[in-house]
């Protein structure tokens, strides 16, 4: 049986984000015109560890929304749609830094990840596999 009453303060019980402290010059660097649809990569990363938990996309809306919620919102490619992380899931995460790099067509965003993880399978990352191995470059 479903309470209502109770489903209201479970979502009141979830911490809202906090607004970053935006540098608006280094906002007019990313460039969303480098791709016809807006878009640029956003390597998602633990704030912590580094840990690379996903990539998705961000267009200017979704940084925005990113920017001014603390929350992590993305905009999908597949459904042609703005989400934020954590809404389905209860998966959030709550952004500490948002990184631009020196091309002005990717972002990192660092988070504080709250949950199981970032990835829809349950797992911490969305890297869990791991498709091949070696030795890397020796030491000098």
């Amino acid at each position: 049986m479903t309470d209502a009453g109770a489903g209201a303060t479970e979502a009141s019980a979830v911490p809202e984000g906090v607004a970053l402290t935006v540098d608006e010059d280094l906002l007019r660097v990313v460039d969303f015109a480098k791709d016809a649809d807006g878009l640029v990569p956003a390597i998602v990363q633990d704030a912590t560890d580094g840990t690379v938990l996903t990539v998705a996309y961000m267009d200017a809306e979704a940084l925005r929304r990113t920017l001014a919620s603390g929350r992590s919102w993305f905009y999908s490619r597949r459904r042609k749609e703005y989400w934020q992380k954590g809404e389905t899931s209860g998966d959030r995460q709550y952004v500490r830094e948002v990184r631009v790099d020196c091309d002005g067509d990717a972002l990192v965003v660092l988070v504080d990840q709250h949950g199981r993880g970032a990835c829809h399978t349950g797992e911490r990352t969305c890297f869990y596999r791991t498709i091949g191995t070696g030795p890397g470059v020796p030491a000098p």
